[in-house]
């Protein structure tokens, strides 16, 4: 377009010609000047701050429970959850989990969520897994981080709202000193 204006000036007159829309080169480099100095003056919208949610940082495992689940009873899950998990982590800061639930995955009755809580952690609810029907098998894997030794539990929530929940205690060890 600069290129179609700068040529439409006639070297012999004073008057600009517009480019069939109106527009003069004149007026476009005063509205390019004015959109200028109102971003430098702030007077253009900016984008605000972004914020996390500050969601579970700073509370204990008693508000994290309370916060996902409400005062719904939480089963022994030990016969249906296999979570194999080191007993004793050489590195807090990548400690590989994985988690099986034994459920038959159908549209009926399937496992919906897989939580992993860390009770020492000053953030709890270390992750969480979504699951539909489709995945076939109930199975999560991952490495977590355990700020120092305690429980971990993992806890399953059935379709039909039926939490399971299995804990294993696991000692975290600085500099694999065994302590």
């Amino acid at each position: 377009m600069s290129r179609r204006l700068s040529r439409l000036r006639d070297p012999g007159t004073t008057e600009e010609h517009t480019d069939g829309h109106g527009l003069t080169r004149r007026a476009v480099l005063v509205a390019l000047g004015a959109m200028g100095v109102a971003v430098a003056g702030g007077l253009a919208a900016t984008p605000g701050t972004a914020h996390g949610q500050a969601f579970g940082q700073n509370e204990s495992v008693e508000e994290a429970m309370k916060r996902l689940f409400g005062g719904k009873t939480i089963k022994d899950g030990s016969a249906a959850i296999k979570l194999d998990v080191p007993l004793i982590a050489e590195n807090g800061a990548v400690v590989p989990i994985s988690v099986t639930v034994e459920s038959p995955m159908t549209p009926t009755s399937w496992v919906k969520h897989i939580y992993v809580v860390a009770d020492k952690n000053r953030i709890p609810v270390v992750t969480r897994a979504t699951l539909a029907p489709e995945a076939g098998r109930a199975y999560m894997g991952a490495s977590i981080r355990l700020g120092e030794t305690g429980d971990v539990r993992v806890i399953a929530e059935q379709s039909d709202g039926t939490l399971l929940q299995v804990k294993r205690e696991v000692k975290v060890t600085v500099g694999g000193c065994g302590g």
